[in-house]
């Protein structure tokens, strides 16, 4: 048995390898993505979405045992491109990967995706389909912990002290990507497959404001978030971020349901396939401070 992992230097997929490594060293692993990196620890391949000449790159390093040890790749962790009709790429792939000897898959979506909706929801619905041809789980986090700690609220909240958001007082369930790739540790390895979407939630509902109240304590300093309206953020993001209008529409329209308050639930999700509890935020924040200093 040999994994796949897209994505290889994304949020989730980064954190998979590690906990490959450390916790189920027995199981060959392959990181794949556009370019390889010399200070990596792992195997890795050449892996483009948008060039399927390189689809096949993984699976010829794996047929070769002299070279790497590693024997047929059976499961595949797919972490998608951010393109808009991305259902009949991900398929094609998909049955590459069939023809190729995968049986297990598992795919990263969004907790906004259900099966059949737009995107990712599409490629759910094409895995759940396939029934006992193959085995799946699609992963459906909501809003990740490290979208504060990597991604475009860092600058900011190291700059000026501040989280800018259109989210208002709504609340949102919060989940560290450590928790979402050891649910997909499990999808990948458990005996029994899954066969089934995890809707994968943090444990505890916090406004963008609670946020920047645990970062106050956390980081001993006063950190503010500033509430706009949806057009005055998306005149902030074209001006801050430099994305074009249509793009800061779009981030700003996936705050429609924070503002409105419909994503505010927890669930048991990530202990129950886990057996932990998911990171509490300030837990995140006291392990995460050095980036906001």
């Amino acid at each position: 048995m040999t994994i796949l992992i897209l994505g290889g230097r994304g949020k989730t997929s980064s954190r998979l390898a590690s906990i490959l490594s450390t916790k189920a060293p027995e199981i060959p692993f392959i990181v794949a993505s556009r370019t390889t990196s010399p200070l990596s620890p792992h195997k890795q391949a050449i892996f483009d979405w948008h060039d399927e000449s390189t689809w096949g790159q993984p699976f010829e390093m794996a047929s070769t045992p002299s070279a790497f040890s590693l024997g047929p790749i059976s499961a595949v962790y797919i972490v998608s491109p951010s393109v808009v009709d991305l259902f009949p790429l991900a398929k094609r792939l998909i049955d590459f990967a069939r023809e190729k000897g995968v049986r297990r898959f598992v795919l990263l979506s969004a907790s906004t995706f259900e099966k059949g909706g737009p995107l990712m929801g599409k490629v759910h619905e094409y895995l759940a389909g396939l029934g006992e041809e193959i085995e799946w789980t699609v992963l459906r986090p909501t809003w990740f912990m490290q979208n504060v700690s990597e991604a475009q609220f860092l600058p900011f909240i190291k700059g000026e002290d501040k989280i800018y958001s259109s989210t208002g007082e709504g609340k949102i369930p919060f989940v560290s990507t450590e928790d979402i790739a050891r649910v997909a540790f499990h999808a990948l390895t458990d005996k029994r497959p899954h066969n089934t979407d995890h809707l994968i939630l943090g444990p505890e509902l916090l406004s963008y404001g609670d946020i920047a109240d645990i970062l106050s304590s956390v980081l001993g300093r006063k950190i503010t978030h500033v509430n706009l309206s949806e057009a005055d953020y998306v005149t902030w993001l074209m001006r801050a971020t430099g994305v074009s209008e249509n793009y800061a529409k779009m981030l700003a329209g996936l705050e429609i349901p924070i503002r409105s308050r419909e994503l505010e639930e927890v669930n048991d999700v990530v202990e129950r396939v886990t057996g932990k509890a998911p990171m509490t935020f300030r837990e995140f924040a006291e392990v995460a401070k050095e980036c906001w200093l």
